[in-house]
């Protein structure tokens, strides 16, 4: 593990999450990094579309943590799940799953994923979005029951989790897999590096 992407160093690394699929992404990209969840109430907005609330939501939760460690490079994300201009963000219970995947089911919907890149003492943000096409299969109110006994729905944008048992529900996506599992690691990879590199465009605090 090291602060290195290619032969880019980076500055100490901070995940404002303890999502344990976001966890497991970064460290795909083998750097070494801290874990400091931001505790920062989600905002929700009918007035901002499912891309500029997941942005504003990840920019808070990486804000929130990089104001305690303001010399580190903070990052923070935000998964938003959306069909037409109908957003689903996490189910408060298991009914609200069912409703949700009833909408869902032989439809495609998007699934987006802001992410804020942060190092306050460097008066230095990166904020971006990815989307990727999810298509679920035609799915009977017995199979959606079947999927959420199986799966624990409650911390899942859209009530789903593609990584478990999303055979059962998706029959394809158009895009970045990862980004649907909660962080799109392809283009932070090239955000990362970009970073490293002094690319990244600054913005003031």
């Amino acid at each position: 593990m090291a602060r290195y992407l290619g032969r880019v160093q980076l500055p100490r690394l901070i995940l404002a999450s303890a999502s344990p699929r976001r966890v497991e992404l970064l460290r795909q990209l083998g750097l070494d990094f801290e874990i400091i969840p931001a505790r920062v109430e989600e905002i929700e907005d009918a007035h901002l579309s499912p891309f500029e609330l997941c942005q504003l939501n990840a920019h808070r939760k990486a804000r929130a943590v990089a104001k305690k460690i303001p010399d580190a490079l903070v990052l923070a994300a935000d998964t938003l799940v959306f069909l037409e201009t109908e957003i689903f963000s996490k189910p408060r219970d298991v009914a609200e799953a069912e409703r949700m995947l009833a909408r869902l089911q032989g439809r495609v919907h998007q699934v987006v994923t802001g992410v804020s890149l942060i190092h306050l003492r460097r008066y230095r943000e990166r904020l971006f979005a990815v989307n990727t096409e999810v298509k679920f299969r035609p799915l009977t109110a017995e199979q959606i029951r079947d999927y959420l006994a199986k799966v624990n729905p409650l911390d899942k944008a859209g009530g789903y989790a593609i990584q478990e048992h999303g055979e059962r529900i998706v029959a394809g996506i158009s895009g970045s897999l990862s980004n649907v599992i909660g962080l799109p690691v392809e283009q932070l990879k090239v955000e990362l590096a970009a970073w490293g590199s002094g690319e990244a465009a600054g913005l003031s605090d």
